[in-house]
């Protein structure tokens, strides 16, 4: 059975997962996580994993840190405590985060992050032996090494692997340059993306002059990947033996997550129903392009990348369109949507509103604020409004329009 696993930064975007077609999520807790700016508090935790219950999908929780011995002090009470709130499995890429684990709780299912960097079937097999229910392959591996891996390792051994999203230009994402520039330790959740950095040359006997490295003088980009991107190739990854599909982007929006989870659920349902018969929608490619992101490239899962998989120019993310507003209620009576602002919209707006299999345009034609006063703007943040809307629609269905800017 395949699984389409989406990120999550907060009980919204849990929510969002699931509505989108997410069969598990994975999200961190507000300690021992690789993304120390998002994260659920205990009690967030246990609500999603009792919504994620009730909606019949999966929670994995990243205790992924590299820790010191002075983060090991209240470790095992928070796993405890993680653990008892009903996850279905905890994310390590630690041998000691793993141990306490498996002391406190041996049922839980344990998957081995792509921190640990496993790029062979003998670390797999270790792994396994000690008790690992998944590794989630580092992401430096071609298809033919998936596939080698797949092979000679246990059919219990589950294999996931990152399908979509921001790409490190370090190993599996374990990265010094962060600590190193800014102070802030990536392998504790603090990355400051330095790779992302406009860098020029400078010659050690002419301190102070700087050379830029392209002949139009703005500088490059030589760190700065462009966004993982392997929605073409579901069979591929089937045919390599990945059984888990996972997006990358905790810190990514709502909006993000709906579009990006919405594609990659229609492209492997069609391939589950087709089988043999299967051909990419290529409309897919082009719908996972409307969420922010840097250009695409499909990593090294078919070889080592070259120059084209990287940005040279800029670090900026392609906009195509802005996410204005998610819905919070429906009236069917008056055919009105009570929706959450998320960006400046304006009466004779063009919107396209999108849901997990729903898909349409119009007009803003009048727009109230939660007062029932008429209003020409949405300006705040987060504000709500009231607006007609030509079709039915149900809540967490998104709006979305067509950016000035593109980029």
């Amino acid at each position: 059975m395949l699984e389409l696993l989406a990120p999550v930064g907060d009980l919204e975007r849990l929510k969002v997962a699931v509505k989108y077609g997410a069969d598990a999520v994975y999200f961190g807790g507000q300690n021992y996580s690789l993304r120390a700016y998002v994260g659920l508090t205990l009690d967030e935790i246990k609500e999603g994993v009792r919504y994620l219950k009730k909606s019949n999908r999966k929670a994995y929780i990243t205790i992924n840190i590299f820790p010191h011995n002075k983060d090991l002090e209240e470790l095992p009470e928070y796993i405890k405590k993680v653990i008892d709130l009903g996850v279905d499995a905890v994310i390590v890429s630690d041998l000691g985060v793993f141990s306490i684990v498996k002391e406190i709780a041996p049922e839980i299912d344990v998957h081995i992050s792509t921190q640990a960097n496993t790029v062979n079937y003998l670390t797999a097999n270790f792994w396994h032996r000690l008790g690992a229910k998944r590794i989630i392959l580092a992401r430096e591996l071609s298809l033919k090494e998936i596939k080698e891996i797949r092979d000679k390792t246990p059919p219990s051994l589950e294999l996931e692997a990152f399908v979509h999203g921001a790409m490190c230009i370090s190993y599996s994402g374990r990265c010094l340059l962060s600590n190193y520039l800014t102070g802030r330790d990536a392998n504790k959740g603090e990355c400051a993306q330095p790779c992302r950095w406009k860098y020029y040359l400078m010659e050690e006997k002419r301190p102070g002059e700087y050379f830029p490295i392209e002949e139009d003088g703005r500088g490059t980009y030589i760190l700065n990947s462009k966004d993982l991107c392997m929605i073409e190739y579901i069979p591929q990854l089937v045919e390599a033996g990945v059984t888990s599909f996972k997006i990358e982007g905790r810190n990514k929006s709502a909006y993000y997550v709906a579009v990006v989870t919405r594609a990659y659920r229609k492209a492997i349902d069609d391939y589950l129903e087709k089988g043999k018969d299967y051909v990419f929608d290529r409309s897919l490619l082009e719908e996972v392009g409307k969420a922010s992101h840097r250009g695409f490239t499909t990593g090294f899962y078919f070889g080592r990348p070259g120059a084209d998989a990287q940005n040279y120019e800029s670090s900026k993310y392609i906009r195509t369109h802005d996410f204005v507003g998610i819905v919070k209620r429906y009236d069917p009576e008056t055919r009105i949507a009570i929706v959450e602002q998320r960006n400046r919209m304006f009466v004779g707006d063009e919107v396209e509103v999108i849901g997990p299999k729903v898909q349409f345009k119009q007009k803003i034609e009048k727009m109230w604020d939660e007062e029932g006063r008429e209003i020409e703007v949405a300006p705040h943040p987060q504000m709500i409004v009231k607006i007609p809307v030509v079709n039915p629609v149900e809540e967490l269905y998104i709006l979305r329009r067509e950016s000035k800017n593109n980029v």
